[in-house]
């Protein structure tokens, strides 16, 4: 449960958490677990040459089962993927049905993969007891040459061409189609979906809705050959039954739609069935098993072949037919609407009625979630931004299956596997035996885990599920993903690639959160995969450490084109690269392991010993960086630029730095830590090792340690690679508009390579790098590598919390010119601060009411019916804030809901106050209240029409703008987030809630009037004493 004001409450979401964390019920069972793409992955190519894109292509996921996985449009599946419920549509102009959603191959785009499709993901709790999605569907017939084509006429140079700029949503021809699915209160088994979908366009238009429920072929392989085959049959006019021998029986009931012609009757849905099995025939001319496969649906119902489903009317794959095209089809601004449930149960028919309050109930019970979770006042627009991001995490989280040995040798019933592909990839992690629920970087483009964006993502997942937050940190530790020689999987391509470390930072942040958010401690997390991630550290220093000086190579590391050369591969200069971000990632991971050893010796001593070990590890880190014995070989230091560069070893004093101004200068900064002066006194033998090297290894305390014998602020203690001295010289040139700092953000490489491009001739051949603020202009990595200007917010996002750190020790003494030149000097707090709020902007509304993610696109700017819709971008262009990359990165794009959740209070908005002293005032002087919910803005209000009045709820307040998203989606209703059944005892208890939400944010706000920075951070980032 949420503590606020050390009071604890429970409303209905954070009961399902508790009750499924108890394991009293399994509420995460079901949840959006079904990929948005499993075609063109590396679990499904089973080619020569690990081509996975072509082997598996869009069109072939029409007719050809999957191995490993499923996909579809807002799916839904048990935690195994073994029963799927997604939906499927048509216009009557598409060749096929819209089953899934489309988007260009890495080779097809000018900057690589991309998804050509607009849907958004809109609401989505920890438990999935509420879901929302919205799919914009055209009217006109889907552009899939015209997207294949004109992206391939573009260079890297050039934009990439999307869905939008086709014009297909010109006149508005297009359906807003929102699916909802709910949980009921008392059964975490009992699914409700409802689909709604408008007619946002000038004239009538036809629609076909097809809700699918299939199992996941797990029989065609020749594997588990003694278990029964999953069957779904139909057993009434609107049910099927489906048995699974793990799952077992389940009904699919479907409630006939009002209709929408002038009949006045009611779309009643025509059941088809048919296999999960490919189409043998129709891929590679051979013969199929039995005559009922996987595309049936499509020749069905698009090219009317009435024998392409199974008249006896059972399969594996089912759906349910909903036409609604009478009278040319639904009149516009008027919506078809379709409800049915998954159930244990076997009711016969639905309350409507029931139905939709049950939804709505539901979808109150997110709201009241969402407002404990972020209680403070705020701009609605950023409430509206938080939850999506919030939203988008959730339905990233996908079903992941991968079982090495099965998938390099094949299946028995199955062709071998080319003998070559062994050696194409990932061929040392014959361990790994993957069948979990996992977050994904992204829903489309990157359907698949990487080791370092998982560990941000878990950051705002503490915040709202702390337990899934620390299963996803736990579980890349477990001994069938780690590798037995320590090194954690980076992703799917390439295990072994090298991300940054990471880990070890993101699972201390989680314990705290969950200790300050909900008031409990995971010492048992912390301590097991403390345990494991000592294997990791130790794998680093023996793999990464070249010479064993202390200096790292690391190469790839998650920044792809960063630098002059391919960081994967060897030099062609000959010689070692010696990593200013490796060495500066190293002692941040010194310091992690430290920051989580001192808290767990806090209840076990022995970790003392352990906390000493990565004090010194650190400092010896920090020295080699910055000093090399007998004074012949250089630093990684430039003094005379005041910044930290690679450099090339060939041996000896032999080494030449590379000048190239990015962020691997600016990562040595994330290597801080603050240590309390009674924390320190706790342990004394932390303490005696700590002056012993003080007394002995006086030169190396004195250069790493900010002054032993000068304490900080509250006394505090300060590790870090960089002194007060480079400090300043760093952020001189972090802090430049001209440099590193951008409207939006800080940038990944100085603006100063746009007119200055750093080169080296090698063998002839020219490398070089520029100023690129948005896609990259290389091919390297598939061209679909982006770290030579863009904004990324997981990297913004450590150097905000190491200037929180670096000001919890310098405080108000250390003033910086921020922005450089501009004569305006504040504390390093305020400059975290304002980095977080020119994030922030990338997002929310400005004075002209555009966001800059949009890129002056005036439908997405302007248009009721898209402006409060946002897409969480990989990445943003530094000049523009641009949104550029996987457009569904809620990965680590989603931190932005914990920057909102810290500063959103005085973040500057249109028509507010700027500063945060005037900005809490303006608070004080409103009284505190839950927005109430806002009419639609314009137009007539739309409404769903009924063919009988005992199902007719159109004359509830409330359904229009909840179901045709005319309503700011961030609005709470007071009166409407508490259940009618709500009981005196409850009542009461609520309101006591309410009253010390009403003090925590009286407190907070004045600590924002008072411009107090650091008591709203610091019991997140450092261990203290017990009630510090």
């Amino acid at each position: 449960m949420v503590v606020i004001d050390q009071h604890e409450y429970l409303c209905e979401e954070e009961k399902r958490l508790k009750e499924d964390k108890e394991r009293k019920k399994y509420w995460k069972k079901w949840g959006p677990y079904v990929a948005e793409r499993q075609w063109a992955t590396v679990r499904e190519d089973y080619s020569e040459d690990g081509d996975a894109w072509s082997h598996f292509s869009h069109e072939h996921a029409r007719s050809r089962a999957f191995r490993w996985g499923e996909d579809g449009i807002a799916g839904v599946s048990d935690t195994h993927g073994l029963q799927n419920v997604a939906f499927a549509f048509w216009n009557e102009k598409d060749d096929f049905l819209k089953e899934r959603l489309f988007g260009l191959s890495n080779p097809e785009g000018n900057h690589g993969e991309s998804v050509k499709e607009a849907h958004f993901h809109l609401d989505n709790t920890p438990t999935h007891s509420y879901m929302k999605f919205l799919y914009k569907y055209p009217q006109k017939k889907f552009p899939y040459e015209k997207l294949v084509e004109e992206n391939a006429k573009r260079g890297r140079d050039e934009k990439e061409y999307s869905l939008i700029d086709t014009g297909i949503f010109d006149d508005d021809r297009y359906w807003d189609i929102f699916i909802e699915t709910a949980k009921e209160s008392d059964s975490e088994e009992e699914l409700l979906f409802r689909v709604t979908a408008y007619n946002r366009g000038p004239e009538p238009a036809p629609l076909h809705i097809i809700p699918h429920v299939w199992f996941r072929n797990s029989w065609s392989w020749g594997r588990n050959t003694d278990a029964k085959k999953p069957s779904i049959r139909q057993v009434g006019p609107t049910t099927a039954q489906t048995k699974h021998p793990k799952l077992g029986d389940r009904f699919f009931q479907l409630s006939p739609s009002p209709g929408i012609g002038h009949s006045g009757q009611d779309v009643q849905p025509q059941m088809i069935f048919t296999e999960n099995e490919t189409n043998f025939k129709k891929l590679y001319n051979g013969k199929n098993p039995q005559p009922y496969v996987k595309d049936a649906f499509h020749r069905y119902i698009v090219d009317e072949e009435k024998g392409a489903v199974n008249p006896s009317c059972r399969g594996t794959k089912s759906a349910a037919w909903y036409a609604f095209d009478e009278d040319d089809g639904v009149p516009p601004g008027e919506c078809a609407v379709v409800r049915f449930r998954l159930s244990k149960r076997y009711d016969g028919y639905l309350d409507e009625e029931l139905f939709d309050d049950i939804i709505e109930q539901k979808r109150n019970e997110a709201d009241e979630f969402y407002y404990r979770v972020s209680p403070l006042p705020m701009a609605e627009d950023l409430r509206n931004i938080q939850r999506q991001a919030f939203s988008g995490m959730l339905w990233c989280k996908q079903y992941y299956h991968f079982v090495w040995d099965e998938w390099a040798n094949g299946d028995p019933a199955m062709p071998p596997p080319p003998p070559g592909r062994k050696a194409i990839r990932n061929q040392q992690w014959k361990h790994m035996y993957l069948d979990d629920i996992l977050s994904m970087p992204d829903s489309w483009e990157y359907p698949f885990f990487a080791a370092w964006d998982t560990a941000f993502h878990c950051i705002p997942l503490a915040m709202i599920d702390p337990e899934f937050a620390k299963k996803q940190l736990d579980v890349l530790t477990r001994e069938w993903y780690m590798h037995p020689n320590g090194q954690l999987p980076a992703y799917e391509w390439n295990f072994g690639d090298v991300n940054p470390p990471v880990h070890a930072w993101a699972v201390f942040r989680t314990f705290k959160i969950e200790r300050k958010m909900y008031g409990r401690e995971d010492l048992d997390f912390l301590e097991r995969v403390f345990q494991k991630l000592l294997l990791n550290f130790t794998w680093w220093v023996n793999r990464k450490d070249f010479d064993g000086k202390n200096v790292f190579e690391g190469g790839f590391l998650g920044l792809d084109n960063i630098g002059l050369f391919n960081r994967s591969e060897p030099l062609p200069t000959g010689g070692v690269l010696e990593q200013a971000d490796s060495t500066g990632w190293m002692a941040f991971y010194s310091l992690s392991m430290l920051n989580i050893a001192l808290e767990l010796a806090k209840h076990r001593r022995t970790y003392e010993d352990i906390a000493s070990k990565f004090f010194e590890h650190f400092v010896l880190i920090s020295d080699a960086m910055s000093f090399r014995a007998g004074g012949e070989e250089k630093s990684l230091w430039n003094d005379e630029d005041g910044f930290y560069y690679d450099a090339i070893s060939w041996g000896g004093p032999w080494t030449q730095q590379l000048p190239v101004r990015s962020l691997v200068g600016l990562i040595p900064l994330y290597a801080v830590l603050t240590l309390e002066p009674e924390l320190i006194n706790k342990f004394p033998s932390f303490k005696r090792r700590l002056n012993w090297f003080i007394e002995n290894r006086h030169d190396v305390a004195e250069r790493n340690i900010a002054s032993m014998r000068r304490r900080g602020k509250d006394e505090r203690l300060l590790l870090s690679l960089v002194s007060k001295e480079r400090l300043e010289k760093i952020l001189k040139r972090m802090l430049d508009e001209t440099e590193f700092l951008a409207s939006h953000g800080v940038r990944s490489l100085s603006k100063y390579h746009k007119d200055h491009p750093y080169s080296m001739e090698v063998n002839g051949q020219e490398f070089k790098v520029g100023y690129v603020p948005g896609d990259s202009d290389s091919g390297l990595f598939g061209g679909n590598s982006n770290w030579r200007g863009p904004i990324w917010i997981a990297v913004n996002f450590l150097l905000v919390e190491s200037l929180l750190r670096f000001y919890m020790f310098y405080g108000d003494s250390l003033q910086i010119e921020c922005p450089t030149g501009s004569g305006e000097y504040m504390h390093l707090g305020h400059v975290a601060e304002e980095i977080q709020h020119r994030l922030q902007h990338l997002f929310v509304r400005g004075d002209d009411g555009r966001r800059a993610v949009n890129d002056g696109n005036d439908m997405l700017d302007y248009d009721p019916h898209w402006k409060d819709y946002l897409w969480f971008y990989e990445f943003f262009d530094a000049d523009t804030g641009r949104g550029l990359g996987a457009s569904h990165q809620c990965g680590w794009t989603g931190l932005i809901a914990k920057l909102i959740h810290d500063t959103g209070i005085n973040c500057r908005l249109p028509q507010t106050p700027r500063t945060p002293s005037s900005a809490a005032a303006h608070y004080f002087d409103d009284v505190f209240h839950r927005p109430s919910r806002r009419r639609p803005s314009s137009g007539k209000p739309a409404y769903i029409r009924r063919s009988s009045t005992s199902r007719s709820i159109g004359n509830r307040s409330d359904w229009n703008s909840a179901v045709n998203g005319d309503e700011t989606p961030s609005a709470i209703s007071r009166s409407n987030s508490i259940a009618p059944t709500e009981d005196e005892e409850q009542t009461r208890r609520r309101a006591e809630a309410d009253q010390h939400v009403a003090n925590y944010v009286s407190n907070q706000l004045e600590r924002v009037k008072s411009n107090e920075v650091s008591s709203a951070f610091e019991d997140e980032f450092e261990a203290q004493l017990d009630g510090e």
